[in-house]
């Protein structure tokens, strides 16, 4: 395993002094959110682009603050994903990119593996399906295992049956992060600025005048990764989309120290095809420690990770939306058993014990949320795949699920060949 070195706050404050970053000078790109698949775009085109200059405007003070530093930091397979979707091809060709990346730029990183496990005789017909999609999606190294061989692999695992997906793995995805600003700025032609939020955009024939923070900056194209405010974004461009971010929020459990040697790789239970969520979990972390989880619940604020978060206007947007309230018409049971988990620890932990029976209550100690960006449409179904809308010189990212940040680097790629269609570069 590799670590990265790069201390982010020090780079936070280096870009925020930056002299370089203008107010007068007009950009060939700029990218709203200095999030992973925001910073992988600004990369992509900072490669493709010889002569372009880029910024990115990132509200915090840092990178990937929010579901990029707050997810499990996990490589996934692309396995569950429906054949010939944005998900599965970018998935498997962003999995592949993302190890290049992270050997030669020295960011922790490992293949370690996962085991997605059924726990029930009925569950064998999922299970068979799911294998058969990997099989599909070109999943390389998959195999149907017996309880022998999964003992062998974590043999605290309680199951009748599992797929071992063997290219699966743990990234540190906010050193990623860093190590993509350091080549964006690296050769003079691209730059971060933080603490500037976006709030206003307006399009002209030639140019995109951006409000942000309390500065101006023009751009000839402009590309929306807002994550969780992509929709707000969007809106302070005049685009008037259907599409609603609602936020769910995971809430995690870590093992401590003396109990870590319950997980050897990661652990997945089999997903219920009628929940739009994984269930909980365990993963091993890039930079130690094991995480388990996470639950799913909905939450009354974006970036609402304290346990009673509230923010009224974005409550009475989320609960004025017609497709949230179709959407919890059609899951509500399964709603209630993850806000079950959410306030009881002995329903997390039963959750747990169906994968490994040895985890106890005392085993755990808390680990951080995070907040997932639910992109609803008005009939209550949620968006299951990449979504993009663009202006005359704006694309817009209004959804970018798990596994975008797996993906990051092929997500990059098909932005930069939007660029070129769409902008006819």
């Amino acid at each position: 395993m590799q670590y990265s070195s790069t201390d982010s706050s020090s780079i936070a404050v280096a870009a925020l002094k930056n002299p370089s970053i203008s107010t007068q000078k007009i950009y060939d790109f700029i990218i709203v959110g200095a999030g992973i698949v925001g910073l992988a775009t600004a990369y992509k085109l900072h490669k493709n682009f010889s002569d372009a200059t880029i910024l990115v405007l990132e509200k915090e003070g840092r990178v990937g603050t929010h579901q990029t530093g707050k997810n499990s930091g996990v490589i996934h397979s692309g396995i569950y994903y429906k054949p010939g979707s944005y998900k599965a091809k970018n998935c498997r060709e962003g999995r592949l990119q993302l190890v290049d990346f992270c050997n030669e730029m020295n960011v922790a990183m490992e293949v370690c593996g996962k085991v997605i496990v059924a726990t029930k005789e009925e569950e064998l017909p999922r299970l068979d399906a799911i294998y058969q999609r990997g099989i599909e999606n070109e999943i390389e190294g998959i195999t149907m295992i017996n309880l022998d061989e999964l003992a062998e692999i974590e043999p605290h695992v309680k199951g009748v049956k599992a797929i071992h997906v063997p290219c699966s793995g743990i990234v540190d995805y906010v050193g990623m992060c860093d190590r993509m600003m350091e080549a964006i700025e690296g050769d003079g032609r691209g730059y971060v600025q933080f603490c500037a939020r976006v709030h206003a955009i307006r399009e002209t024939s030639s140019e995109v005048h951006i409000q942000a923070g309390n500065s101006s900056y023009k751009g000839r194209y402009l590309i929306n990764c807002a994550g969780l405010y992509c929709d707000h974004v969007a809106k302070s461009a005049g685009l008037n989309s259907p599409v609603k971010i609602v936020p769910f929020k995971g809430e995690y459990y870590e093992l401590k120290p003396e109990s870590e040697y319950l997980v050897k790789h990661l652990i997945y239970p089999l997903p219920n095809p009628e929940f739009p969520f994984l269930g909980v979990h365990f993963t091993r972390m890039a930079l130690g420690g094991v995480e388990c989880g996470p639950n799913a619940v909905f939450v009354f604020k974006r970036e609402g990770y304290e346990k009673f978060a509230f923010d009224f206007k974005e409550s009475l947007e989320s609960l004025t939306f017609p497709g949230f309230w179709k959407m919890a018409t059609k899951h509500w049971r399964m709603g209630l058993d993850e806000y079950k988990r959410s306030f009881s620890k002995e329903a997390f932990v039963r959750g747990l014990q169906s994968l490994i029976p040895e985890v106890q209550s005392h085993h755990l100690k808390h680990s951080p949320p995070g907040v997932r960006a639910m992109a609803l449409q008005p009939d209550g179904e949620i968006l299951d795949d990449f979504y993009f809308e663009r202006a005359d010189r704006q694309i817009h990212v209004l959804n970018a699920p798990s596994p975008a940040a797996t993906a990051c680097l092929s997500l990059g790629d098909e932005l930069v060949r939007k660029c070129e269609k769409d902008f006819e570069l």
